[in-house]
């Protein structure tokens, strides 16, 4: 009987929990915790900021640790474990009436998002690598994308609706994690831990070249988030059926561009070329985006924009996979998504600071030079990558 050859049912079964739980951290991230904080409790950019950066310095600063954790105990366990405390964050949002709860809600949150997405990684083939991060890339912009979009439209009718919403998605992430296959526990506790240290010190003195992408690309990216909301109302006036569309299109075209990105990638063994390419695409799209133009010019940036991410995403981390080391999955992707999500952590801080001081439009201006100046810099660069 012939099977689909690069994902199988239990990597089907991760996606699943995978859109779920992206659906409900777009919402929270990009809709809930701007919106809701803006509106509701009056807070300012840098408290919205700070925030989501709390979320994501405590999802950060776990992936180091449990991938130390997935390497010697049942995935299955560890999933579980994490989606209740997401559970736990997401149900706390309803009190938080004070600043101070509305920071630490989000920083709950953050530690239950940690382990899934490390579990995915560590599924992946060598021989397929680009496809399948496409795949992964895929289901996450899915969900990433549609949960603020279907968040947008059920705020304007019911808040209590959209909470709810999203406290059963959290229910049905947990519930199905139940069905995750019960898998050994990696062999890789047989490594002396000097062996382990070794190996990835060696692997991080190798990647010194991609430490600039890994930390500016992140940066970039995450300080639009607090003002993504309000640079869509006051700067380019759209009403929020305008936003959600711009939304809709540029993550169905990243969404679609993903997979035939990843397998043209892999046939051209990972060229750096979609890497300068897609960046400085990226760059330009969000330097024209900040002119504060009509929709329909905002509508064709969106499709720039969307396509440059699935030229990107893919190849590079089908690059960062290359610096993982055999039987240590689990701590070698921690790590790398600990070194990511250093730009994670301080962009929304960044990003509510530039826009409190010089306006949500140069925050824009900011991200596209980080972006212009990782392309310029990949495109200096003769090699990059080295197969393990």
């Amino acid at each position: 009987m012939r099977q689909n050859h690069w994902v199988g049912p239990d990597m089907r079964l991760l996606s699943v929990i995978l859109f779920i739980v992206e659906f409900v951290r777009g919402a929270v991230l990009v809709s809930l915790l701007p919106i809701y904080g803006a509106r509701s409790l009056g807070l300012s950019p840098d408290v919205i900021g700070l925030a989501i950066s709390a979320h994501y310095i405590t999802d950060t600063l776990l992936k180091i640790a449990i991938g130390y954790l997935l390497d010697r105990f049942s995935p299955r366990l560890i999933v579980q474990i994490s989606l209740a405390i997401a559970l736990v964050g997401v149900y706390a949002l309803q009190f938080a009436d004070l600043p101070w709860m509305f920071i630490g809600a989000a920083a709950i949150y953050g530690i239950g998002m940690s382990p899934i997405w490390i579990v995915c990684l560590t599924r992946v083939s060598e021989e397929h690598r680009a496809t399948q991060m496409g795949f992964l890339y895929t289901i996450w912009l899915f969900g990433l994308g549609s949960g603020p979009i279907i968040c947008n439209i059920l705020l304007d009718y019911s808040s209590d609706l959209t909470y709810n919403l999203l406290v059963l998605m959290s229910v049905a992430a947990l519930l199905l994690s139940f069905f995750m296959r019960k898998s050994k526990v990696s062999s890789m506790h047989h490594i002396p831990i000097k062996a382990q240290i070794h190996a990835l010190r060696d692997k991080l003195v190798s990647m010194k070249q991609l430490l600039p992408g890994m930390i500016l690309q992140t940066t970039g990216a995450s300080m639009l988030i607090p003002i993504l909301p309000g640079f869509a109302t006051h700067e380019l006036g759209l009403s929020g059926a305008q936003y959600s569309i711009l939304l809709t299109v540029g993550g169905l075209c990243a969404v679609g561009g993903l997979i035939p990105m990843g397998k043209l990638s892999d046939r051209l063994g990972g060229n750096r070329w979609f890497l300068v390419v897609g960046f400085l695409a990226f760059a330009f799209g969000l330097y024209v985006l900040a002119w504060g133009l009509s929709f329909w010019y905002c509508l064709v940036i969106a499709v720039g924009l969307g396509l440059s991410y699935s030229a990107i995403l893919p190849t590079w981390n089908a690059l960062l996979a290359t610096y993982v080391p055999p039987k240590q999955e689990g701590v070698g992707w921690g790590l790398l998504s600990t070194f990511e999500g250093v730009g994670v952590m301080i962009g929304p801080i960044l990003g509510g600071v530039i826009a409190l001081w010089g306006g949500e439009t140069a925050v824009f201006w900011t991200s596209a030079i980080l972006f212009g100046l990782i392309g310029l810099y990949y495109s200096t660069l003769k090699k990059i990558g080295v197969r393990n």
